[in-house]
């Protein structure tokens, strides 16, 4: 038994109305898919070309991007799984689906990116003592390969990322991919021309503290979906200002907003209107409002005549 099972059915009285008709929204973009195969067949391949040639010339930054790269394209395969399974239709047990898994994609990608971080700056530092030969004409070459097809993958993401942290998880990691292979680079160049090794687990070392910082934005984004903390983009003071000003309302309690996924938010608050149920025109013109305006998708509307006292049990 399938369907839209948080579409609840109007109050026969008419004090409680589910304002999100059908499945209007199931339908909801979740990024260029399609660039999903094509990023990780490319990085895929380059991963095991960069260590190869990492390890023939000795070099513990292309090595480390290598490994950052691996990192890559095991979050590109979580971005991926969990975009599909958010289109899952939702069911009797998981009534909003399993849009919620794209959230825990970007949390896991966030903390995978911070493992493979630390295992990086450990063996950088090690070779601080004794700074190894590196090969810096096969460093700047692969390296070159490297910002090509990072970049042409960043390319493939960047529409996706306007409203998607799933999607943008995947964006970050190209583009800064991107531009780590830039810095491995310049770290070939200059260890051609001065012969300065123990520039190579420096550049490793700077590698880190970029993937860390911007990693950091994706991992508390993430964290605070998966706590039901109200979306980055959204303005619950606007939202409560907005409501009190409709016709009728004398008081507005109980709102809450959170995340059902990267995508999409969910909204319940009650209505304190003692002229009672205003009709369903007057609902439905708040739910375009929420939808339209304050980026809620899913909205679950209360009213009550305020003529019982009410508690809500979330303080």
């Amino acid at each position: 038994m399938r369907g839209n099972y948080h579409n609840h059915e109007q109050d026969p009285r008419g004090l409680a109305l589910k304002a999100e008709p059908g499945s209007r929204r199931h339908a909801a973009i979740h990024g260029n898919e399609r660039g999903f195969p094509i990023a990780i067949a490319l990085n895929h391949t380059f991963v095991m070309v960069e260590f190869g040639y990492g390890f023939a010339a000795n070099s513990m930054a292309l090595m480390a991007d290598a490994g950052h790269n691996l990192s890559d394209v095991l979050s590109l395969i979580l971005a991926w799984g969990a975009s599909i399974l958010a289109r899952r239709e939702a069911t009797e047990r998981y009534t909003y689906g399993l849009r919620s898994t794209s959230i825990l994609a970007a949390l896991a990608n966030a903390m995978l990116l911070l493992v493979v971080c630390g295992a990086i700056a450990w063996e950088a530092v090690q070779r601080f003592s004794q700074a190894p030969v590196v090969a810096g004409i096969t460093v700047t070459f692969v390296a070159t390969a490297g910002v090509i097809i990072n970049g042409l993958s960043a390319w493939l993401f960047l529409k996706g990322s306007q409203g998607d942290l799933n999607i943008q998880g995947a964006y970050l990691h190209m583009a800064m991919d991107a531009a780590v292979s830039a810095g491995v680079i310049a770290s070939g160049i200059a260890i051609i021309f001065t012969g300065w090794y123990w520039l190579d687990p420096v550049i490793s070392l700077v590698i880190v503290a970029a993937v860390i910082f911007s990693t950091w934005g994706l991992l508390r984004d993430s964290v605070r979906l998966i706590l039901s903390a109200v979306p980055a983009n959204i303005d619950i003071a606007a939202i409560d200002a907005y409501l009190r000003q409709q016709p009728g309302v004398a008081d507005v309690h109980d709102l809450h907003i959170w995340g059902i996924s990267t995508t999409e938010s969910v909204l319940t608050v009650h209505l304190v209107m003692p002229g009672g149920y205003p009709g369903d025109a007057f609902m439905e013109d708040i739910r375009r409002t929420l939808e339209s305006r304050y980026a809620i998708h899913h909205s679950t509307i209360q009213v009550e005549q305020g003529t019982a006292t009410h508690f809500c049990t979330v303080k």
